[in-house]
Order: C-alpha cells, then sequence, then structure tokens
C-alpha cells in the first residue's frame, strides 16, 4: 500500500512524494455503514486518485456505486473490476494467486511483504538522520529534530509490536502445525526468531537514548550512525530469515493436507494471536502492502468466523481517513 492510504504526514525519506494536488474524478458509494462488502470496496476506493463521496444507506441490500451516468451494482469483485477499468492506476485484480495454496501460506508471506517495507522505510529514515546529524532538518512536517525522533520512535515501535505478534503467530500456530508433521522441521526458524530478538529490543533503546540527548550534543551523529547499522543489520537479517521461511518452510504446509474448514480455523488462530497488528496497528501494516496484496489480505479476513471482527477492520481503515 506503501502511502496510497495517505495515512501521516511523511519524512523526506519515504518511498514516494506526496501527489500534486488536482482535481480528482467523484463517485459516489451507497451501502450500509456497517456492511462488510461496503467497507471492502471503501478500502479499495483509497487507491484509486479519485474523490469519493460515502451515502450511509439501509435500503440497498449490495453496495451501489455512481459514476456519471454509470451505475455500478453486483459482487465486490465486479465493482473493483469496474474500478480497474475507469480508474487503471493502480490496479487492485492484477495478481493471480495460486488457490491451492493454504491461506496461512499467503498471510505469512503478505506479512513478510509489509514488514520488509516498513523495514526499508524505517532503514531510509535512519540513513537520513545519521547524514543530517541533527544539524540540518529534513521535512518541515517533522519539526525539530527531537520532535522528528519521537515521531521515528513511535514509527518504530509499531514495527517491532507487528513482528513480535508475527513471531508469535509462526511459533504458536504456523510452526506447531509443521512440527507435528515432522518434530524439529521449525528448530532453525525458532532460533532465528531468538536470535534477533535482543537487537529489535536494542534499536528501541537506542532510540530511547537518542531521544533524550540535545542535537548539539558530541555524540549525537555517532548515536544516529550506530542506530541506521543496527536497522540495516535487522533489515537484512528479517529479509533473509523471511526468504527461508518461504522457501524451506511454508511449502511444507501444503503437504498438512488441511481441509478448508481447518484452514478457516487456523486463520482465526493466527487473528487471535495478532490482535495488535489488526486491530490498533492495522492501518500502518496495511501502508506496507502493495493495492493488489492489500485487497487479497483483506479477502482472506474476509473468512474469519467472526464477521463483526472483519467489520471492525475494515472500519479502522475506512473511518480514519485523513
Amino acid at each position: 500500500m506503501g502511502n496510497c492510504l495517505g495515512l501521516s504526514r511523511k519524512s523526506t525519506s519515504e518511498i514516494a512524494p506526496a501527489d500534486v494536488l488536482r482535481k480528482h474524478p467523484a463517485v459516489k458509494l451507497y451501502g450500509h455503514p456497517n456492511s462488510i462488502p461496503s467497507n471492502y470496496i471503501r478500502c479499495a476506493l483509497l487507491y484509486k486518485s479519485i474523490t469519493v463521496t460515502f451515502i450511509p444507506s439501509n435500503t440497498h441490500q449490495s453496495p451501489v456505486l455512481h459514476y456519471k451516468t454509470d451505475i455500478v451494482t453486483g459482487s465486490v469483485n465486479d465493482v473493483l473490476r469496474y474500478l480497474d477499468v475507469k480508474f487503471p492506476d493502480p490496479k487492485l485484480l492484477t495478481v493471480c494467486y495460486d488457490e491451492t495454496t493454504p491461506f496461512v501460506v499467503w498471510l505469512v508471506i503478505l506479512q513478510h511483504r509489509s514488514m520488509t517495507w516498513h523495514l526499508e522505510r524505517m532503514g531510509r529514515w535512519s540513513e537520513d538522520l545519521a547524514a543530517r546529524g541533527g544539524k540540518a532538518r529534513g521535512d518541515p512536517a517533522m519539526g525539530t529534530p527531537r520532535m522528528e525522533m519521537r515521531k521515528f520512535a513511535r514509527g518504530y515501535s509499531q514495527l517491532l509490536e507487528v513482528m513480535l505478534e508475527h513471531a508469535q503467530m509462526e511459533e504458536r500456530v504456523v510452526f506447531q502445525i509443521l512440527e507435528k508433521a515432522d518434530r524439529g522441521l521449525c528448530k532453525a526458524a525458532n532460533e532465528e526468531h531468538a536470535r534477533d530478538l535482543p537487537m529489535m529490543n536494542g534499536i528501541k533503546e537506542d532510540i530511547k537514548s537518542i531521544g533524550v540527548l540535545d542535537s548539539g550534543h558530541p555524540a549525537y551523529q555517532e548515536f544516529l550512525c550506530n542506530l541506521s547499522t543496527r536497522l540495516k543489520t535487522l533489515k537484512e537479517h528479517s529479509k533473509k530469515h523471511f526468504e527461508e521461511e518461504e522457501k524451506n518452510l511454508l511449502p511444507l504446509m501444503e503437504a498438512a493436507e488441511l481441509s478448508k474448514a481447518q484452514q478457516d480455523k487456523v486463520l482465526d488462530q493466527c487473528l487471535d494471536v495478532m490482535q495488535g497488528t489488526h486491530s490498533h496497528l492495522f492501518r500502518f501494516f496495511m501502508e506496507g502492502l502493495l493495492p493488489s496484496d492489500a485487497m487479497h489480505y483483506l479477502d482472506m479476513l474476509s473468512r474469519c468466523s467472526d464477521q463483526n471482527r472483519v467489520s471492525s477492520m475494515l472500519s479502522l481503515i475506512v473511518d480514519k481517513v485523513v
């Protein structure tokens, strides 16, 4: 999703600059405010360069989209296909996902992609901070060096919570399935989780230490350079770990031969472990996904047995657009 949601003002080290202000096409969407299909389409509309007016309606059984003289009804995919034709950039339905791959495998892979995006973002931001060394300001929206460090600390804390929950989800759910089939299969992956935990917590402490220093302190730039180096190391370790899991472990999930009902149960268990990621951190997490990946992730979440939870997650995105 990187930068598609317009979540907040970004630093100069972000993936893309803000869009130039321009007039966008206007569409209207009618639907029930608590309807999963309505909120799913509202999420999709956030990726398109259009102005959206959502009109809550209890009379519409399914969402209805109005654009100029066009009136679009039908399934969610019907509406998404229409949007991709009328507003092709970015495409929402371009990726064909292998339907034989267990849901939990895609869940893990997409989480890897989001965390990688955020790790790269934090890495670029830390490099930018180190290059400036507290002597020059970057994006005016970041404020003073101390104010920027507070924003940086908040971003890293959010990423850390997602990464910790992801590791717990793998250990408690995914690895348990594989270990039941072949004991010791996930030993190396568990050891890598334990190896990186002190580094992840150490980076958080480093950020705290920098936050209380005056930007004119003799050691300020050295601290920033060390922070940038440690974040780079964490990013490299994490990417390698993700690649190894996706190459060596996750393909074995298909051999577990889970039924669709079992896959849905596993999905519920994953969401139970990752409660923070799918509540107060959900917008942050989704920001790290490309549009087509984000829609696929929402597709999987919609299989959750607790439909109220799904509705709540979607609302976290559509009800807090800035």
